[in-house]
Parts: structure tokens; C-alpha cells; sequence
């Protein structure tokens, strides 16, 4: 395996990023990445479609999740580049894979970034229904460029903050709500109980088949999580943060996925829930607290803004990365004053506006749209790591590669457990014909793909295997 050969010597020092996150901000980065808009709004089609029984599917792909990011874990120590994922492909898989991994992951956070700001004008309409949801989409995208432009610590500053209110809102909600089931108090106290979760139809009322079906919606509510790879390259010391914050996830999405439906949907029968609407919302409407549905408004607000920003931050990291290994033109490389990847964030916001078109053309469907894409793309980043991560647990045990500092548990079985449960969701995907589009979507990408590097071949033949000068050196 030649390819897992080369390039081994990148180092996050001479990528010319300037280390402003700190620990706290790493650590927050990676909560915030698992508290989402997929969470907060799509959860209420989901209890729609499943009832109770999502939680017991959060709680399932969250052990999934964890897997994933163990995988992650053990590579990032290996060798922590920012770039992450599309380096590890190149590395392990070959340079066609890193190219197709880190254009793909750039489609994903583009789309996410449509989702998240689709999300963030519906949430404004609660408050200004006459202000047209593209106008607000077009403000936020606006003003989240400016500051992912100014510099990482703003950035990191920012999504601390974010998550933050995430987090407390949270913790707040699942204490309030245990305080209706413990003590009775609100308009919900008279009906709030823990046999809510199996009294109306039973724990999985629309049958199993439709709860397995819900996977892909919840798969969505946990993209990002991943995002703390990203940060590699620019936290202040990735050999003690990255780890701390992998190991924090177990409890993280017991808490606030697991612990946070469980609360809810004992407070509110799961038959009073429906999509479109947010879940967190709709169960302090009916606990009664004065202004509460606003309060909460506003944090689904903060959670759907925290993920657009994340977005913009990585797709300019991953066209960066892109661009120094000749698969992206090079003015990528090329960094801000403020050692801000500022042409390829300034690009894909670009390519973010058609979210804003969306909203205009077709404001009730948008989100759905670009949800569906953006799962496909994220299912097939979280399998690249994770062939990367047997290829690399192989190359170690072959004694071709030093072992990493922080081994993800089980060795490469829970890296096969986990690809096959991506494989199962994707299965569900292509069944369902209303997300069966984005494979569509993901075939044309692919092709389109393929024929840029095809024609990247032409041009310069040794690219192929990370020889030579890179065709794109010559554009920009």
C-alpha cells in the first residue's frame, strides 16, 4: 500500500494556520456539533413518524457516532492535519479517494449550511411572519461571513458561545421538564407522565419498520460531530483537547439527545407533535411558561446559526486542503492577513446563497431538500474514515506505521460494526422515495467529480500518485 507512504510527514505547523482555539473552545466546538438543528427541528417529523421509540434510535446511532469518532480519534493522534478525513483517505485509500472525500465533505457543509440558515428564517418568521424567509436566510448568511473572515479566534469565539446557549437551554429544558413530571406544576402537569412514552399506541406505535425509517433523519441531527477534526490543524494542543473532547461524547448525546426526548415526550404525548414545528418549542407552549416557546425559540435560533458558522469555517479549511494536494485551484492556498482561508470561505458562502434562492423559490420544502444531501454526504465521509481507520489499524499491526496514543477501543471491529450500520441506513435512503433524490444527487456529484479527475489525469498523469506538480498550480 504505496499510498499509505506518502505525505507522512505534513504536520499541522506548516500549514500556516495561526493556533487560536483553545481548549475550551475546542471542547465547546465539539458539543455544539452534536446539538443541532437536526435536533431541534427535525425531530418533530420524526416523533411524528416514530413516536417514542426515536429515542431509542438516537440512542442507537449514537453508539455508532461514538464509534466514528473513536476512529477519528486514533488517526487525528496519528498524525493531526487540518484536512482531517480527506488526508486520511488520500493517505490510506489513495489521492483519488482524499479528492473525492474532501469535495464531497465541502458539498456537505454547503448544504448543511442551506439547511441551517432555511432553519434560522423559520425560526425568525415565529416573531416577524411578514418579513419573507429569504430576506432573513440573507442577512445571517451575510453576517456569519464577515466574521469567519476576521479571524479563527472570532470563530471559535463565536461557536463557544453558541453552544453554550445550546447547552444551557438544554440542561435548563430537561430540568424543568423533570420538575412537571416530579411535582405536577403547569398546565402539562395534570397529563405529564413517564407512561406517556408506551400508553398511546406502545413504544414503537407506527411499528419498527417506520422507526427504522426515521435513521436517516437522525443520522442528520449528527453531522459535525466530526467537525473537531477539522479544528486539528489550529487547536492550541490537539494531543490533550482532541482526545478529551472524542471521550466527552458518550455522555454528551445520553444528555442532550437521549436525556432531552425522553423528558420531553414524558411531559407532551408524542401524538401532540408535527413536523415542521420544533419539539422543544411545542412542549413549553404547553407546559405554559410565560414567554418560554420564545426563549427556546431563540436558542433553536442560536443552534441552527452555531452550525451555518461551523459550515463556513470547514468548507474553507477543506478547499485549502484541496488545493495543496493539486485538487483545487491554488488560489485556495492562498491565506488572509488574519490566516483565514478567505477566497474559499468567500466561495462556498457563495455556493451557501443557493439556500437563499431556495427559500425564495420554494420556502416549505427547502430544508427537506437540502437534509437529504446533506445526510448522503455525511454518511460517505464518516465510511471513509472509518476504511481508513481499519487500513491504518492493519498498517500498524504489519509494523508500517507507529501506533497512535489514542487507540480507539475494540481495534477495527467497531470500525466494521459501524460501516455495516451505514450501509443499512443507506439502504433505508435509496427505499424511501422521498430522500431516494439525494442519491440521485450524490450520482450526478460523483460523475461530475469523476470527470474532473479524469481530466486532472490528462493534464498531469502524476498526479495520480501525488507526483509532479499539480495541474491547478497553474490557475490562480
Amino acid at each position: 500500500m504505496t499510498s499509505a507512504q506518502v505525505d507522512t510527514e505534513k504536520t499541522p505547523e506548516g500549514e500556516g494556520y495561526e493556533r487560536g482555539l483553545g481548549s475550551r473552545q475546542v471542547q465547546m466546538i465539539a458539543i455544539g456539533g452534536a446539538i443541532g438543528v437536526g435536533l431541534f427541528l427535525g425531530a418533530g417529523a420524526n416523533i411524528a413518524k416514530a413516536g417514542p421509540s426515536l429515542i431509542f434510535m438516537y440512542a442507537l446511532a449514537g453508539v455508532i457516532i461514538f464509534f466514528i469518532m473513536r476512529a477519528l480519534g486514533e488517526l487525528l493522534l496519528y498524525r493531526p492535519v487540518s484536512g482531517s478525513f480527506a488526508e486520511y483517505s488520500r493517505e490510506f485509500l489513495g489521492p483519488f479517494f482524499g479528492y473525492f472525500t474532501g469535495w464531497t465533505y465541502w458539498l456537505m457543509w454547503v448544504v448543511t449550511g442551506m439547511a441551517e440558515l432555511t432553519a434560522a428564517a423559520i425560526y425568525v418568521n415565529y416573531w416577524f411572519p411578514s418579513i419573507p424567509q429569504w430576506v432573513t436566510a440573507l442577512v445571517f448568511l451575510v453576517i456569519l461571513f464577515g466574521v469567519n473572515l476576521i479571524s479563527v479566534k472570532l470563530f471559535g469565539e463565536l461557536e463557544f458561545w453558541f453552544s453554550m446557549v445550546k447547552v444551557t437551554a438544554l440542561i435548563g429544558m430537561i430540568v424543568i421538564g423533570l420538575g412537571v413530571l416530579t411535582f405536577g406544576f403547569s398546565s402539562a402537569g395534570d397529563t405529564a407522565a413517564v407512561s406517556n412514552l408506551w400508553a398511546f399506541d406502545g413504544f414503537f406505535p407506527k411499528g419498527i419498520g417506520s422507526s427504522l425509517m426515521t435513521l436517516q433523519g437522525v443520522m442528520f441531527a449528527y453531522l459535525a460531530v466530526e467537525l473537531v477534526g477539522v479544528t486539528a490543524g489550529e487547536s492550541e494542543d490537539p494531543e490533550k483537547t482532541l482526545p478529551k473532547a472524542i471521550n466527552t461524547l458518550p455522555w454528551r448525546i445520553a444528555l442532550f439527545y437521549v436525556g432531552a426526548l425522553t423528558v420531553i415526550l414524558c411531559v407532551v404525548k408524542w401524538t401532540e407533535f408535527a413536523p415542521g414545528v420544533s419539539p422543544f418549542v411545542e412542549a413549553f407552549a404547553k407546559i405554559g411558561i410565560p414567554a418560554g416557546a420564545g426563549i427556546v425559540n431563540f436558542v433553536v435560533l442560536t443552534a441552527a446559526l452555531s452550525s451555518c458558522n461551523s459550515g463556513m469555517y470547514s468548507t474553507g479549511r477543506m478547499l485549502r486542503n484541496l488545493a495543496e494536494s493539486g485538487e483545487a485551484p491554488a488560489v485556495f492556498k492562498k491565506l488572509s492577513s488574519t490566516k483565514a482561508p478567505a477566497f474559499g470561505i468567500t466561495v462556498s458562502v457563495l455556493f451557501m446563497g443557493v439556500g437563499v434562492i431556495l427559500n425564495y423559490i420554494v420556502p416549505e420544502k427547502a430544508f427537506g431538500y437540502v437534509v437529504s444531501v446533506a445526510t448522503a454526504a455525511g454518511i460517505w465521509t464518516w465510511l471513509m474514515i472509518l476504511i481508513s481507520h481499519v487500513l491504518y489499524r492493519r498498517a500498524v499491526e504489519a509494523g508500517r506505521l507507529p501506533a497512535s496514543p489514542f487507540p480507539a477501543p475494540g481495534g477495527s471491529k467497531c470500525s466494521y460494526v459501524a460501516i455495516a450500520f451505514l450501509l443499512f441506513v443507506t439502504g433505508l435512503i435509496a427505499y424511501d422515495a422521498d430522500s431516494r433524490v439525494c442519491l440521485y444527487v450524490m450520482a450526478v456529484w460523483a460523475a461530475a467529480l469523476g470527470i474532473g479527475w479524469a481530466i486532472l489525469k490528462s493534464r498531469n498523469p502524476r498526479i495520480a500518485d501525488r507526483g509532479g506538480e499539480p495541474e491547478f498550480e497553474k490557475i490562480g
